[in-house]
């Protein structure tokens, strides 16, 4: 069984973002960039997968500028085997938007033929979490998302999914599509060997026109600006004045 995962450089997670003096983004210059934490999780559970024997191969991709390279071989030296990049954008401030990313999947899991595909359950950057159900819908496949537990038995996946309820158990046929949620997996880190071998794996690039897609923003940022700044706190002296003040601010 072949997995198809993908990946995505985003702002590293222990960053604070900054908006740009004219408020069209976020400031990426000079900025450190690393995997999606949800799509290391990903990669992390194909991996598992794979040293438990119910995968033989693990196919990692990444859309985006070139510099996304070097999350792939992240993504390697973790354990896949393949890396496949689609270079769509020379600029790192455009963002591909999900339904395009969505089509380019589409076309390489037609190419790769994945029995299952694993992907973050939304990008830390712009959270739209929209991408897996968009794929799984231009495949016609089964989807179970928010994955805290995936188990593969023959040609069906049962998984469990976090929902506000608590937990849902689902069973999908293969091919299917799971999005991970943090409670997954804790991703291992790359050691210097397999970082080292990582460099020698496979790793194929491609143009998003060669592959016919039109990656055309439908939408456009109108203005980013910081979050309001937090109050200070003030202390109490009482039950009553704490009760007061709630109702001043309008929680209760």
């Amino acid at each position: 069984m072949k997995i198809l995962v993908p990946v995505k450089r985003v702002i590293d997670y222990n960053v604070k973002p900054r908006v740009k003096s004219d408020g069209t983004g976020i400031d990426l210059a000079n900025v450190k960039m690393s995997m999606n934490p949800f799509d290391e999780i990903a990669v992390e559970e194909a991996v598992r997968l794979k040293e438990a024997g119910a995968a033989t191969e693990v196919v990692v991709v990444s859309i985006g500028v070139q510099q996304a390279a070097d999350t792939l071989r992240t993504a390697l030296a973790m354990g896949a085997d393949r890396a496949i990049l689609v270079v769509a954008s020379d600029d790192v401030h455009r963002d591909i938007e999900p339904l395009a990313v969505a089509k380019i999947i589409k076309a390489l899991a037609e190419k790769e033929q994945p029995s299952l595909i694993i992907a973050g359950k939304q990008a830390i950057d712009n959270d739209m979490n929209a991408t897996g159900q968009m794929l799984a819908a231009l495949l016609g496949w089964g989807q179970a998302t928010f994955a805290s537990k995936v188990e593969i038995a023959g040609t069906v996946a049962k998984v469990t999914r976090e929902v506000d309820g608590g937990l849902q158990t689902i069973e999908v046929k293969l091919p299917a599509l799971v999005t991970a949620d943090l409670r997954l997996n804790e991703p291992r880190y790359a050691s210097l060997p397999n970082i080292m071998k990582a460099k020698k794996k496979p790793l194929e690039e491609m143009t998003v026109a060669s592959l016919g897609i039109d990656v055309t923003p439908r939408l456009e940022v109108i203005s980013t600006r910081e979050p309001a700044g937090r109050k200070a706190g003030i202390k109490v002296a009482s039950v009553d004045e704490l009760v007061a003040k709630l109702k001043e601010a309008g929680v209760l």
